[in-house]
């Protein structure tokens, strides 16, 4: 199935309990809201992150529309999801350039790892779900997701929180209040909503107290600015295509990213786990496509100078709070994401959400996301009195969450989530082996049914 939604119900809500399927959908002005949620949930991320590895932001935006799409088409629309841009090689880009590689190096060296990514989803496709997940059981994908969502903490407290913490902490509770009290359409885009309000009243704060002196996000320091700039979206065009460039390869630059591609893998299994978690659905048997398709948006995307691509913890937060898990809105947002980076001043002008406001709306996504990991390991009865589960599990969050960073030669080092993913995963398997335990040591009951694909909420 890829297109083709069946109306849920009388297309207006949902009843208590209830959630839009992949398949399904509601009315379509409803469905444009819901992708407008999307694009606003991955379009900080996607556009923050080819800023700090030095690439063009609105081609970025651009690409990850079109990574999506073809994520979509390659999954048959059984896994819902946005493919924005990848931080997993940031440490790496980091140093390429350090290394006095350019751009097209850049890209070159990424979609090399692209193309390595796709090639493992390859093999995970024939040679079936019960591979991966020996090396991904529930207690190792729990503790991805866990991480993913919890090792994004740094993000808001060093660079979001700290723009305007007040307007931060009002839109949050903001936030709160707008999901749980509304219990139909508005509360089900209550992340919108709440970035709306949040982006509001900073302009309204600046009207009311002028400038504000606190950190800016722009030149990484402190100083007295506005919180809602517009200039940006004043001096850039309506209509215009990004800066296309062609990668080029360098050896060196290639064993840089190679690294990333582990925690690429490891990063879709447990996004994929997390949305057949929350959908009741069997994606086992997609897990190789989507690996493969993310490998393929990565090597698309880098092919003409944009940046690597993921599957998106921040969407996976807004089909948690929403319920809504409809691929219908996914195909909106992407072809949304595709007139972003055809039509800069929009670009601009989403790219003007206050840090502050940003700040209060990840802090609800990301917890959502690292707490979708607990309920991996609750509903799989993961033991955690076996120290084979505990000791890997416990070191990785904490090295992502930190994050801690890792010097592994003059020029590279694997930080954060990367470095979580690894020792969660090749600390569990080394312990597992010293143990004598055979087989996952994730606990009884539920496991095997992940293997073969059931629902494991029943």
């Amino acid at each position: 199935m890829a297109f083709g939604w069946k109306l849920h119900g009388d297309g207006r809500g949902l009843a208590p309990g209830e959630v839009v399927k992949p398949d399904e959908r509601l009315s379509w002005p409803r469905m444009v809201g819901f992708g407008a949620q999307h694009v606003i949930a991955m379009f900080g991320a996607t556009f923050v992150f080819p800023l700090v590895m030095g690439l063009n932001a609105n081609l970025a935006i651009m690409m990850s529309g079109v990574a999506t799409i073809l994520f979509l088409l390659i999954v048959q629309g059984r896994i819902p999801s946005y493919l924005g841009t990848s931080a997993s090689f940031v440490g790496a880009v980091v140093a390429i350039r350090a290394a006095g590689g350019d751009s097209a190096t850049v890209t070159g060296a990424i979609l090399v790892a692209g193309v390595v990514l796709a090639l493992c989803g390859v093999a995970i496709h024939y040679l079936g779900v019960r591979a991966i997940n020996k090396i991904f059981p529930p207690v190792v994908t729990g503790a991805v997701v866990m991480l993913i969502g919890f090792g994004l903490a740094y993000v808001v407290s060093d660079v979001y929180w700290p723009q305007d913490q007040w307007i931060a902490l009002i839109t949050m509770v903001v936030t709160f209040v707008i999901i749980v009290a509304f219990k139909g359409f508005i509360g089900r885009i209550g992340i919108l909503v709440g970035l709306v309000v949040g982006f509001v009243l900073s302009w309204l704060a600046d009207k009311a107290f002028g400038n504000i002196t606190a950190f800016n996000a722009g030149i990484g320091k402190v100083d007295t600015h506005p919180r809602v700039n517009f200039q940006a979206v004043a001096d850039a065009p309506w209509f215009g295509l990004p800066e296309f460039h062609a990668p080029q390869f360098a050896g060196s630059a290639i064993v840089l990213v190679l690294p990333a591609v582990i925690a690429l893998i490891a990063e879709n299994v447990g996004h994929v786990k997390a949305v057949g978690e929350m959908t009741g659905a069997d994606v086992d048997p997609y897990m190789g496509r989507a690996v493969f398709a993310d490998g393929v948006g990565t090597a698309v995307a880098t092919a003409v100078g944009g940046s690597p691509t993921t599957t998106y913890a921040e969407n996976i937060g807004v089909m948690a709070a929403t319920r809504v898990y409809s691929t219908a809105a996914y195909y909106i947002a992407a072809v949304v994401a595709i007139l972003f980076g055809l039509i800069p001043k929009f670009g601009a002008l989403v790219a003007a959400t206050p840090g502050g406001v940003l700040g209060g709306i990840t802090v609800i996504l990301y917890g959502m996301i690292g707490l979708l990991g607990a309920k991996i390991w609750i509903e799989n009865r993961v033991d955690f009195s076996n120290p084979v589960n505990m000791v890997p599990i416990g070191a990785g969050i904490i090295l992502a969450i930190g994050p801690v960073s890792h010097q592994i030669t003059k020029d590279f080092s694997l930080a954060g989530i990367a470095l979580g993913t690894i020792v969660v995963l090749g600390g569990y398997h080394l312990l597992r082996v010293i143990a004598g335990q055979p087989g996952p040591a994730g606990g009884s009951g539920p496991e095997p049914a992940l293997v073969e694909g059931s629902d494991s909420s029943t």
